[in-house]
């Protein structure tokens, strides 16, 4: 499913229904002045008349009143009354199912745009698989021009989006025609980039704040490989990265920090200083532990209290470097006070939770917490800050 995409419900259908599945942005006010209600479902909270026509689906919190002729009423589920006016969704009227695609009041709007990939890391959390899905761009297109202009960033991931080659393409300018005011963050493995033809394909495109977060996981090229788990990954990544700046494209580099990379963090930041000095932010990101992360628990899991040193290091390089740091998914009470200022609230609203011990910590809104699957297996210094 799309990153952002959250699970499928059961409907309950009050009307005839459509056959083949569609999307539309959800509407709460029936205003007569809308010249785009069929592609509109109309959400109604309190149904006390009957329904207007013209609409393209239905959505009722409890059952009311339906206008004969009328297709596609639906009462949606409990679990699903957080939808408000301009989130877009996907009805599956066979399967009297919807899912989520965007919510407008989420600063975290990420699209899955396939599941297929080149690497096989060690740490995916969103496994590859060999299958056409070339569905999942023809869905994003039909998306974005439902979505505000006033989107703040959407996320593009895969899979590896560089596989679709032109059509990544197409989505930036489709992007750019759109959204013109809303950055793309692209999280991609580099590797298509190698070839530069793509790069420059991108680069043309001129999207006004579009960035590509590339990871990175030792100065070794045998230790990168390893994790992404594919023989010359390194060295089509390395020549990646340089083919995007060379076309100036921003590039941020990222690395997960787990027990296959946390001994050569300072040696990493170290050849980044001297090598990459021209990226433009970097990522040191908390493992997530989804997809192969929990299949690899016992290869990958190190507590954050036992890389502090490393983390330290590596930081202490790239900032005196004047590059642009950052910590991903580590909380406050794992990282020394010294990188309290490189600590991000990075895990996206719908799968960030924290733990019953932050209930009384006075620096929990400071605090990134926890991934909603990160819970079971945590740091032993979790404790509460207490002023």
């Amino acid at each position: 499913m799309p990153a952002l995409e959250l699970a499928a419900a059961g409907l309950k259908p009050l009307s005839v229904c459509s056959f083949e599945p569609f999307i539309g942005r959800i509407r709460e006010q029936p205003d007569d002045t809308s010249s785009a209600r069929e592609r509109e479902i109309l959400l109604v909270r309190r149904p006390t008349q009957l329904l207007p026509p013209g609409f393209r689906g239905y959505l009722l919190l409890e059952e009311g009143l339906v206008s004969p002729g009328l297709e596609d009423v639906y009462v949606l589920p409990t679990s699903q009354h957080y939808l408000a006016e301009g989130d877009v969704v996907r009805i599956h009227p066979q399967r009297v199912s919807l899912a989520t695609l965007y919510r407008r009041a989420s600063p975290s709007n990420t699209f899955l745009v396939t599941e297929r990939c080149d690497n096989n890391c060690l740490m995916c959390s969103q496994p590859p698989r060999k299958q056409d899905d070339s569905w999942l761009v023809d869905e994003l297109m039909e998306t974005l021009p439902l979505i505000s202009p006033e989107t703040r960033e959407i996320g593009i991931t895969g899979g590896e989006p560089s596989l679709l080659k032109g059509r990544l393409v197409e989505l930036l300018e489709r992007m750019k025609q759109h959204l013109p005011r809303t950055s793309v963050h692209i999280l991609t493995n580099g590797r298509g980039f190698a070839n530069p033809e793509l790069a420059r394909a991108v680069a043309k495109v001129r999207h006004p704040d579009l960035m590509l977060g590339v990871p990175l996981y030792s100065d070794l090229p045998e230790e990168h490989d390893y994790v992404v788990q594919a023989m010359g990954a390194y060295d089509e990544t390395l020549r990646g990265i340089l083919h995007l700046k060379r076309a100036r494209v921003r590039v941020e580099l990222r690395c997960v920090v787990h027990a296959q990379t946390y001994t050569r963090l300072p040696q990493l930041a170290e050849f980044i200083t001297r090598n990459l000095l021209f990226v433009d932010h970097v990522a040191l990101m908390g493992l997530e532990l989804m997809g192969f992360a929990r299949a690899n628990l016992g290869l990958l899991w190190v507590d954050p209290l036992d890389y502090q040193d490393q983390l330290t290091a590596a930081v202490r390089t790239l900032s005196r470097a004047g590059l642009d740091t950052s910590i991903y998914n580590h909380q406050l009470c794992t990282l020394p006070t010294e990188l309290h200022p490189f600590a991000r609230k990075s895990i996206s609203d719908w799968k960030n939770l924290y733990a019953e011990d932050c209930e009384r910590c006075t620096r929990r809104v400071d605090c990134g917490g926890f991934f909603a699957s990160g819970l079971a297996k945590r740091s032993r210094g979790i404790q509460p800050f207490v002023d």
